[in-house]
Order: structure tokens, then C-alpha cells, then sequence
């Protein structure tokens, strides 16, 4: 599958929205305050909704129901706000049918939101300002999914796709082999057609090839690469998949006992919600 196509597939996408523009230049500021945040998301229906879904699911463990935005910021923060803003937003631009990876649009979701949900679990208790860091690109990471789930529908190659992750391959060398490119190039590529910070898409890019990462964003790389592991979009948090988590945060030199304490605390919560 030629580059030319998934280049001009991210050309093509829609501009980002006025106010996720606007989101994003509050995003840089140095000194946030909740109330500028909230003027701003007040005025899109649709980020206000998808706000207090997920404010109101059991994966944040809130004891009473949150009906106001400006509750939901303060309880979620100002930082995962702005991310269940923007990943909102931009899974609806992208909205692709999702069949080669034998998931769908909410499955897509769950999957983005127990990754940014862990993140904030896991980096509280080891580093704050890199939790605050780390939390979007843990929730956007798998964006690239929706390019290369359309260009792999558009060349019928879903079913060549689906048996190569049958017969062994992880996703990421079964995007490598079909589509020379895995879902965090594309991401970071999309983000960059949207001129989204440079911090963010350099955190992303080299995910799936930790090793040839920026020095200066390894170990952000790293985080990103264990939170995509154990929130693996077929099937999050299963016992494999932490497993493999596990191994790679062991590799990677990271406190393994803090990682499953924040495992275990989100599967505590997702057990209250069936």
C-alpha cells in the first residue's frame, strides 16, 4: 500500500473545529484556570455530552452523579478534560468503520479511555506533571486506526489483515507488513497535518519503535508503549495483555508493583460497571 494513498488520505481530512483550536491554545498556556476551560467547552454540545458520559462511568470511581461541566472539571482536573475533549472530538471527524481490527467505534472508546484512565492511575503515583503530560497521548495514541482501517477496507485487504493477526503477528507487524507504517506514525502524522504541539506528536511517533525515539521522549515513548499493551483495543486489560505490559515495563525499568496496583484499581472499577 503506497505512501502516496495514507499521505493523501491525512490530507484530505476535515479541519479541526474552532473550539478544539481554541482548547488546544489553552492547552499550551502555562497558568490554566478552570473557568477560562469551561467558557470555552460550554459552547459545543457534543464535548459537553461526551464530558459527563465519562465522568459518570464507574472508571472513575466519582460516588454521586456528575451533572454540571464545571463539576466535571473540577473532579477530573483541567488536563484529562482537555483530553476527553479533543479524543472526543476527533474520533467523531475520523469516524471509520473499524472491521479489519474486529472492533467498533465504542469498543475503539472503551479501549482509549482505560488507556488515559490508567496513565492517571499509574503516573500520580510516581510523577504528577508527567501524569499531566502523558494522559492525552495515552487517550489519542490509536487515532491512526481510522486511516489505516479505511485505506485497508478501501484495498480489500481486511480479511488478509484479520489472518495475519490470527496466525501470530502482533497488530503493529501486521500494520508494518500490509501498510509499511504502524497506527502511532499515522497518529503522529495526522496530528502534525493539524499542527497539534510538537510535544504530542513526538511522544507518539515512535511507540511501536521505542529504540529509534528521541532521547528526550523515550521514556515518555516507553509509558505510552506499556499503556497501549495493557489496554490493547481487542481485548483491554485481559490477562495476556497485562502480562505482556508487565514484561515490557520490567524491560523498560520500571516499578512493576505501582503499575499493577493501578491495574488492579481499574479493573476493581470496570467490575462495578457490568
Amino acid at each position: 500500500m503506497s505512501s502516496t494513498n495514507i499521505l493523501e488520505k491525512i490530507e484530505s481530512l476535515p479541519p479541526l473545529p474552532k473550539t478544539i483550536i481554541e482548547i488546544e491554545e489553552f492547552r499550551k498556556k502555562i497558568n490554566k484556570e478552570a473557568i477560562d476551560l469551561l467558557e470555552i467547552i460550554e459552547k459545543d454540545a457534543l464535548i459537553i455530552s461526551t464530558l459527563l458520559k465519562i465522568s459518570n462511568s464507574a472508571m472513575f470511581g466519582f460516588r454521586s452523579k456528575v451533572e454540571t461541566p464545571s463539576r466535571a472539571i473540577n473532579l477530573l482536573g483541567i488536563n484529562f478534560t482537555i483530553s476527553i475533549a479533543i479524543g472526543g472530538t476527533v474520533q467523531n471527524l475520523l469516524m471509520t468503520n473499524l472491521e479489519p481490527y474486529g472492533i467498533n467505534s465504542d469498543d475503539f472508546m472503551k479501549a482509549s479511555n482505560i488507556s488515559s484512565t490508567l496513565a492517571n492511575l499509574w503516573l500520580s503515583k510516581i510523577d504528577i506533571d508527567l501524569k499531566e503530560e502523558i494522559i492525552l497521548p495515552a487517550l489519542l495514541q490509536e487515532t491512526g486506526k481510522f486511516i489505516l482501517s479505511d485505506l485497508i477496507l478501501s484495498e480489500k485487504k481486511s480479511e488478509e489483515f484479520k489472518n495475519k493477526i490470527a496466525s501470530g503477528s502482533t497488530i503493529e507487524e501486521a500494520e508494518k507488513e500490509l501498510l509499511g507504517v504502524t497506527t502511532n506514525q499515522i497518529t503522529a502524522q495526522i496530528f502534525r497535518h493539524w499542527k497539534l504541539s510538537d510535544n504530542l506528536i513526538n511522544m507518539i511517533e515512535y511507540v511501536d519503535d521505542v529504540s529509534n525515539a528521541n532521547p528526550n521522549f523515550k521514556k515518555k515513548s516507553q509509558i505510552l508503549d506499556v499503556i497501549k499493551t495493557a489496554s490493547n483495543i481487542k481485548n483491554p486489560l485481559s490477562e495476556e495483555n497485562i502480562a505482556k505490559a508487565i514484561k515490557k515495563a520490567t524491560a523498560y525499568g520500571f516499578d512493576v508493583k505501582i503499575l499493577m496496583k493501578a491495574i488492579e484499581t481499574l479493573q476493581d472499577r470496570l467490575l462495578e460497571e457490568k
